[in-house]
């Protein structure tokens, strides 16, 4: 093996170790959602045109490093039509690491269905909670990201208001591990 194909294999080694690639990896699934799946009407936002129920789906996940001290969850559509900036549709962050699910219908905008000490930010629909897919008509198919992290931080600190970017923020500058699961939706 010549010594640049060698220290290509290295350098996919730590990227894939760095990005949680490889055995044990952290994974991200749904009984609600197939990954790169359809959203069923239940789960569209009830707003802006669309006539959904606005429920946030079930999910789930294994697999965090051990040193892992809480979660975050992130979903956000990158292909909204908002100038680059995509959409924020759930913000959830401060997740006890003791947890590995959350049920369908945990992202109620009070918060009265979310797991104890879990806090939801802000989404660009303007409230906390759960925002379902409701993109623009005839603008093809959106992808709707959940992105789970497994954090080094109990809490985050992130000051009351705080926008689903600063969060975002905060999430990554503090993330061990993160997983994906990929939901489509168009109108």
């Amino acid at each position: 093996m010549k010594k640049w194909q060698m220290g290509w294999m290295v350098s996919g080694l730590v990227w894939g170790m760095v990005n949680g690639a490889g055995a044990g990896a952290m994974e991200l699934t749904s009984a609600d959602l197939a990954d790169g799946g359809t959203f069923d009407q239940k789960f569209i936002f009830k707003g802006f045109g669309c006539d959904g129920g606005n429920v946030s789906p079930a999910l789930a996940w294994k697999g965090a490093p051990p040193e892992t001290k809480s979660f975050a969850l992130l979903v956000h559509d990158p292909d909204a039509p908002t100038g680059g900036a995509g959409w924020w549709h759930w913000v959830v962050y401060d997740l006890p690491a003791s947890v590995t699910a959350l049920p369908q219908g945990a992202g109620k905008g009070d918060g009265s269905a979310m797991v104890p000490g879990a806090k939801q930010g802000g989404t660009d629909f303007g409230a906390p909670g759960w925002g379902g897919p409701c993109p623009p008509v005839g603008h093809g198919s959106h992808a709707y990201h959940f992105t789970l992290h497994a954090l080094k931080v109990e809490k985050l600190e992130a000051p009351p208001g705080a926008s689903a970017s600063l969060v975002g923020f905060l999430v990554n500058a503090n993330s061990l591990a993160h997983a994906r699961l990929t939901g489509r939706y168009g109108r």
